[in-house]
């Protein structure tokens, strides 16, 4: 079964647009926000082993549960509102499980944004736009940036803040203009991470089922 960005969660898409941040490839960014980017980069490639908790809003919807992630390939979403919902990458697919709906479903990693950001070395220098590079006078700072292929499917803005530096949230911006922000309520690096949060068979699945 085909999952779309929607399917896969807004969680997993936004740290999938993680992965939407050229250091060099654009043209027309001034030097300063050259840098800003190479900053920003410079921070996800050492993002490699992470923990924390996040808050997402769309309209009126709130959602929130925590995150995992250990780099190359794994990475997991445990809603906790709506209770029960699984988004996990396994280092070769990307599952999600919807325990209201009783819904199972998996696609390749290969065939996700997500596989990118997820690399062993994060390749952050082709394939998209950068609409808007935004400093404020504290050091925070916000990247705006697009799919260059497709640049009508929506926008990701990704805001970093903070000393030692911290991705602090991102909004992202459909197609149809609708609007959810997510928001880490914590980051911190973690080792030791249990290789069974990176598992997710099919719950649906009965016993004896081919």
């Amino acid at each position: 079964m085909t999952l779309s960005r929607r399917d896969l969660g807004f969680g997993l898409f936004a740290i999938a647009g993680l992965a939407a941040l050229p250091a060099h490839a654009q043209s027309g960014l001034s030097a300063e926000d050259r840098a800003t980017l190479t900053q920003a980069q410079t921070y996800l490639q050492g993002l490699t082993s992470a923990q924390g908790g996040f808050v997402e809003t769309t309209g009126a919807q709130r959602r929130e549960g925590r995150f995992y992630l250990q780099r190359p390939g794994k990475m997991r979403f445990e809603y906790t509102n709506p209770a029960g919902l699984l988004v996990v990458s396994d280092g070769n697919n990307v599952k999600r499980y919807d325990p209201r709906l009783n819904v199972f479903r998996q696609v390749p990693l290969g065939m996700t944004p997500l596989s990118t950001f997820l690399a062993r070395n994060v390749r952050l220098d082709q394939g998209v736009q950068i609409d808007r590079v935004t400093r404020m006078q504290s050091g925070a700072f916000a990247i705006t940036a697009r799919d260059q292929r497709r640049p009508n499917e929506g926008s990701v803005i990704l805001a970093f803040a903070g000393s030692p530096l911290r991705l602090q949230e991102w909004t992202i911006t459909d197609a149809q203009g609708t609007r959810t922000r997510t928001q880490l309520t914590s980051l911190e690096p973690a080792s030791g991470l249990a290789a069974s949060l990176f598992r997710l068979t099919d719950p649906t699945r009965r016993p004896g089922r081919n």
